[in-house]
């Protein structure tokens, strides 16, 4: 029960920061091709510095980041933290906690990768240039895709619903290992050993069961600085960070749970006389009452306190800006080549059909020979319908786009093809998704 419900809270945080995630990305669209275009592209070329005398926290090898790379590179390290907490919480408890839970979900998500990277080498043009983004087509939106799924309800098993997340989750760690291997660039060896020891330094931290939250922050900050100067993709930080962040208590709960109930059970029974009744504490209920504070802090492990604090940062300000400040393209310097041809028709390809035919076939496979079950509650018709949801691609699949394409000199006309190619793959799946699933799901709840 405790884990049905914490899956409810983890698809109602999804589909409430999918719908601000739309607007944003509605709203770039409109800026980025009105008047105020050339002021939109421009701002977010701004330098920006964070700097205490003559260091500068955002600066990459000497030059201050721009307001842009501060969003793709800071920002994003801290919502990669989110996501590496929420892969360490479900590894250790929930849907990839077992060999039995976790093996079609992961299954599905090899399946959604590799196939859509197949797609796009093989519908690419023969340009090492375009090629670079060949990773695009690997991410599902968790936010997106439940927000989708949502909008039918009860009419959805909730093994499907178990399934999408837990295969976004998975797919997730899929993208993060990609980035990690190949989107790094020449290596700094004094900032990689820097790097090393801040890395020891939190592991010993998770070994010693250092419980104090502030610890991984400034060891985390520390880290990405190293790490973004070091030529690894400082995003990476964010993950090594939740990684290392305990997930378990010290003392384990027994002890604080016993001390909340004698506190509590200490307590004389208050009898409320008349309308209104102000309650006038002894300094011996005041130290109990702040003795129940303190247990009751002591219950949540670091990991959830985390996670519980960053998932309003991450779905109502960081998720939103990066789509606002990475989404706009200005539609005038595109053609209907750059959706029929190229990196555009690629990346639609791959997100629509490939991450589809991938997820499906795999899974199909993996049932067929016995090794997994169906999802409970689905049908072959509604699991299928489910998996086109999967080319629902777009924070991952924009941040990979721009780690290809934004450092090479005919980067911007690249980027802004797959950005589009992005969108409208996006929305294809969406739509194909829902008319299966309203065809194929039960009528009634």
């Amino acid at each position: 029960m405790t884990h049905n419900y914490s899956f409810k809270s983890m698809v109602k945080k999804y589909v409430n920061s999918s719908a601000v995630l739309i607007v944003c990305t509605i709203l770039a669209l409109i800026v980025a091709n009105s008047p105020l275009k050339d002021s939109f592209f421009s701002f977010w070329n701004k330098e920006v510095s964070l700097s205490i005398g003559n260091f500068n926290l955002f600066s990459h090898n000497g030059h201050s980041m721009t307001l842009i790379q501060v969003i793709n590179d800071f920002l994003m390290a801290i919502f990669f933290l989110s996501v590496g907490l929420e892969i360490k919480r479900e590894i250790l408890v929930g849907e990839l906690s077992s060999a039995k839970k976790a093996m079609l979900p992961i299954i599905g998500a090899c399946g959604g990768m590799l196939i859509p990277v197949l797609f796009f080498w093989l519908t690419c043009p023969n340009n090492p240039e375009m090629l670079r983004g060949v990773a695009i087509p690997m991410a599902t939106d968790i936010a997106f895709s439940l927000g989708v799924l949502s909008i039918f309800d009860k009419r959805v098993p909730i093994g499907l619903k178990i399934f999408l997340a837990a295969l976004a989750v998975a797919d997730d760690l899929g993208g993060i290992i990609v980035i990690a291997l190949f989107y790094s660039s020449t290596i700094d060896f004094n900032y990689l050993l820097l790097t090393g020891i801040c890395i020891a330094v939190l592991i010993i931290g998770n070994n010693r069961k250092i419980m104090v939250k502030n610890f991984y922050l400034v060891t985390g900050i520390v880290l990405w600085y190293f790490m973004l100067n070091s030529g690894i993709h400082a995003t990476i930080a964010g993950v090594i960070v939740a990684f290392c962040v305990p997930g378990s208590l010290r003392n384990g709960a027994t002890r604080y749970i016993d001390r909340i109930k004698e506190n509590i059970n200490s307590f004389d029974e208050v009898h409320v006389v008349g309308k209104h009744h102000t309650a006038i504490l002894t300094h011996e209920e005041i130290h109990k009452l702040k003795s129940i504070e303190s247990a009751a802090d002591k219950l949540i492990s670091p990991l959830q306190e985390f996670e519980d604090s960053l998932h309003n940062i991450i779905g109502y300000f960081i998720i939103p800006l990066f789509a606002f400040a990475n989404v706009g393209i200005d539609l005038s310097t595109m053609s209907i080549g750059s959706i029929i041809g190229g990196i555009g028709l690629s990346v639609i390809i791959g997100l629509v059909v490939g991450k589809f035919v991938g997820v499906f076939t795999f899974s199909w496979v993996a049932i067929k020979l016995g090794f997994v079950q169906l999802p409970q509650g689905a049908n072959w018709k509604s699991f299928a319908s489910v998996c086109m949801l999967c080319g629902i691609g777009l924070t991952v699949s924009i941040f990979i786009a721009d780690l290809s394409y934004a450092a090479l000199g005919s980067g911007t006309t690249l980027l802004a093809e797959a950005k589009l190619g992005i969108l409208c793959g996006s929305v294809i799946s969406a739509i194909l998704g829902c008319i299966l699933l309203n065809k194929y799901l039960p009528k009634e709840a």
